[in-house]
């Protein structure tokens, strides 16, 4: 199956966007209570179970920042138990989901500085001073969406994080591990089919922004573990030969191409540990789920 290169700059580069409208956002919020889906519930388990090591490890009078803030739910849990933080900085591309979480958050925690960000956290941003100084700047990226970085611009982003935390800052993420292929391919193909709808969802975003006329049961949702690679990939997979108007271009499908919507790229605990070093980070604490499915790290800024 082939890319389609016509598509695939737009897709792969703006996935809040053309994922994360609202039905986007509520499909992918049925996805992370599915059974298959183990990433979502482990990572939370971890968190409920090793809180207060996490919580000591950021340390005291920190600024929080997070990147890709969403509802910021994880967050709260962080937030109850840091020792006086100094800020917390919600960085997300939905400006209207931004603000109402931020509400929210302000609501209830009235004596924390809020000062949310309204941008795509991978650009260049200016960061927010607080009214308080900071012991250190720490970074937070839940979710093992590092995942969906191929390893270069994961190295970026990474390089990007220290250099906005600077020195003796650091990173609180979530990082999914490598595991048995079967336990991979249910979690991306599950039985009820809502991964499937979130993948197809896609093509309506882009009949709606783009004036594309997918027909969506012409494509079949596909995804797969690539082991050479390490990444799980999702895939549109057109069901017959047909012919997609893209503004004034005529993009052909053949039967069976396919249009390569996203990646999830898994890691052993030594491999993350590498491109982390390669991006300015050291490795200091690990938390693991007793499968060691999913790990959550913290990285010091070297």
């Amino acid at each position: 199956m082939e890319i389609l290169r016509g598509l695939q700059k737009p897709i792969k580069e703006l996935p809040s966007k053309y994922f994360y409208d609202e039905v986007g956002s509520q499909l992918f919020d049925r996805i992370t209570e599915l059974d298959e889906y183990y990433l979502t519930r482990t990572e939370l388990q971890i968190m409920q179970q090793q809180i207060q090591d996490i919580a000591a490890t950021l340390g005291p009078c920190c600024m929080l920042i997070e990147y890709g803030s969403g509802s910021s739910m994880k967050t709260r849990q962080l937030l109850d138990h840091l020792a006086q933080p100094v800020a917390y900085v919600p960085i997300d591309i939905s400006k209207e989901h931004l603000l109402q979480a931020s509400l929210r958050l302000s609501q209830s925690y009235p004596k924390l500085e809020i000062l949310p960000i309204c941008a795509d956290y991978t650009s260049n941003f200016a960061l927010p001073d607080p009214t308080q100084p900071g012991a250190r700047k720490v970074a937070y990226y839940p979710g093992s969406t590092i995942g969906n970085f191929d390893r270069g611009p994961a190295r970026k982003f990474l390089a990007q994080i220290a250099h906005t935390c600077g020195r003796g800052g650091g990173l609180l993420i979530g990082v999914d591990l490598k595991k048995d292929f079967a336990i991979l391919h249910s979690a991306y193909n599950d039985r009820a089919g809502v991964t499937a709808a979130f993948n197809l969802h896609l093509l309506e975003r882009l009949n709606h922004e783009l004036n594309t006329d997918f027909q969506l049961d012409h494509f079949g949702h596909y995804a797969f573990y690539n082991p050479a690679e390490s990444r799980i990939e999702m895939h549109l997979v057109s069901q017959r030969k047909q012919q997609i108007q893209v503004g004034k271009e005529k993009i052909v499908f053949d039967e069976y191409e396919s249009i390569w919507t996203e990646s999830s790229y898994k890691y052993t605990l030594d491999e993350f540990g590498q491109l982390a070093a390669s991006a300015g980070f050291k490795v200091e604490r690990i938390w693991l789920d007793t499968q060691k499915f999913f790990s959550i790290q913290y990285l010091s800024v070297i």
